[in-house]
């Protein structure tokens, strides 16, 4: 029996498939957010590591990884409420906050200061359950109320202090903030366990599930028996409890209570690695994933500008254009590649 022999027209759809293939993997990655971030991080790491010697030193990682554990728990918090459809802007605020109460607390109260830590993050939960109950009950904007809980925080923060940073601050602090496993510093093991748990909040429970489906339209979320209301607020609830725990990982890290600096120009921060790691403003898209992407991105960029002796002012306004980067590569990946958001 003779083979089978193949005409042109047989030949064709296979040639078709195998030019298909590299074509159809290119517009995956384009309309996955995730992966865009994911290698933008790795050509940032290594055109810096390539243009200053000191910049992939151990000690210089370390530093990142301190950084990265603030900004990046304070994002992954900043994303439970984008993704509802929501904004907080108080997060730089309370986490200033939140050392500055730890502090006063433990030192100036003599409480024993894992009660300290517990009392602050309790008192940071309320706040959040306040945010989620004025956005729910009353409507309230969500940029009004995290932005009135913003200028309070700063306020507090001032007043309980008179504008004296609180030292003598117990140990405990400092061993959340400056001790190692290894050569990696602890901040950055607790950001990683944040990220691991809120993903498995969000993608794998029925609750995560639900939080998306309220940012991408509340009234159908609502028709489909999901607890709206209750989501909101648990997204608020998280975002500001991360926040607490962010403010103790600062005032370990400074060795002091200071409502000068702690907190300063975080929200703003989280709010970019949120985006720029593929969150919508609009609600219910973004993963964690990218949000960790995110945030590793502002921070290799930050430390790189630092590592080549940029002026500090320009740190800022690369951060800025980042971010601008971002939102419109988001922008033409959705109309190109993907569903365009609202």
């Amino acid at each position: 029996m003779s083979a089978p022999t193949l005409t042109p027209a047989d030949a064709a759809p296979d040639a078709a498939s195998t030019q298909a293939a590299p074509t159809s993997l290119l517009r995956r990655l384009a309309a996955t957010p995730e992966a865009g971030v994911v290698l933008a991080c790795v050509a940032a790491f290594i055109a810096f590591a390539l243009s200053a010697s000191t910049y992939s030193s151990t000690a210089n990682l370390q530093v990142m990884g301190r950084d990265l554990a603030q900004f990046g728990i304070l994002a992954v918090g900043e994303s439970f409420v984008i993704l509802t459809g929501g904004i907080d802007l108080s997060v730089g605020g309370l986490a200033g906050l939140s050392g500055i109460l730890a502090g006063w607390f433990s030192v100036t109260h003599g409480m024993p200061a894992p009660l300290a830590i517990l009392l602050t993050l309790a008192i940071c939960a309320g706040i959040g359950l306040w945010h989620g109950t004025m956005v729910n009950k009353l409507n309230v904007p969500p940029f009004v109320i995290t932005l009135v809980t913003f200028t309070i925080c700063k306020g507090l923060a001032l007043s309980i202090t008179s504008g004296t940073p609180i030292t003598g601050l117990s140990d405990i602090f400092g061993d959340l903030s400056l001790y190692y496993a290894g050569p990696v510093p602890i901040p950055a093991l607790i950001f990683v366990g944040v990220a691991v748990v809120a993903w498995f909040a969000l993608e794998r429970t029925y609750v995560g599930r639900q939080i998306y489906a309220v940012g991408g339209n509340p009234e159908a979320a609502r028709l489909a028996g999901i607890p709206v209301a209750r989501r909101v607020t648990s997204a608020y609830v998280t975002s500001s409890v991360l926040a607490g725990v962010v403010g103790m990982l600062i005032i370990g890290r400074l060795g002091v209570a200071d409502p000068s600096v702690a907190g300063t120009g975080y929200e703003l921060t989280a709010i970019a690695a949120a985006v720029v790691g593929g969150v919508s403003l609009f609600g219910g898209e973004g993963r964690i994933v990218g949000i960790a992407a995110g945030a590793i991105l502002l921070e290799l960029i930050s430390q790189g500008l630092l590592s080549l002796n940029v002026n500090t002012y320009y740190q800022t306004v690369a951060q800025g254009a980042v971010l601008g980067v971002a939102i419109l590569a988001d922008r033409i990946r959705a109309k190109y590649f993907g569903s365009a958001r609202r």
